[in-house]
């Protein structure tokens, strides 16, 4: 099941961030990229909107049944991909404590949306991702959990290299 292995990969992010200050948690590499922060705001946002489509098609009557994709492919970073406008990360300062709370926040929305349907319901509906095109509902659950294992990677060579 998602939850195990998405719980397993949150506690890790959680873990990665123990040692730093709230100021190097906010502090932006000087090589560019994201801070530790800005990684896990874009989480937070990814998985609420990924909470947020599903519902949605929750309730689209034509939402095509798609056969499913080869998301496992989304922890690879060699292959590039720009993040949607809407997950962009923001410069504004938080704490961790505050990032942990809109990321137990997001977790609390997705999982209201899991149970809120069946998983038969969840692989007769769809909805679109940048790369993979349409995905069936009950893949973006685990999806979720592969997206934060990408950025895991990025989080742990943001903090080495600072």
């Amino acid at each position: 099941m998602f939850l195990e292995s998405n719980n397993k990969v949150r506690r890790e992010l959680f873990k990665a961030i123990e040692g730093l200050t709230d100021e190097q948690f906010n502090k932006i590499p000087s090589s560019g990229g994201w801070s530790p922060k800005q990684i896990f705001e874009h989480l937070v946002c990814m998985e609420t909107a990924i909470a947020a489509n599903i519902a949605k098609e929750l309730k689209n009557p034509d939402s095509p049944k798609v056969m499913k994709k080869p998301i496992i492919l989304s922890t690879n970073r060699i292959i590039k991909v720009e993040a949607p406008k809407y997950t962009a990360p923001t410069n504004d300062y938080k704490s961790k404590d505050e990032m942990k709370q809109e990321l137990h926040n997001s977790r609390l929305f997705l999982l209201d949306i899991f149970e809120s349907s069946t998983k038969d319901v969840f692989r007769e509906k769809s909805f679109k991702h940048p790369i993979f095109g349409r995905i069936p509902l009950v893949q973006w659950f685990l999806f979720v959990g592969l997206h934060e294992k990408r950025h895991l990677k990025q989080l742990r060579q943001t903090i080495e290299m600072e």
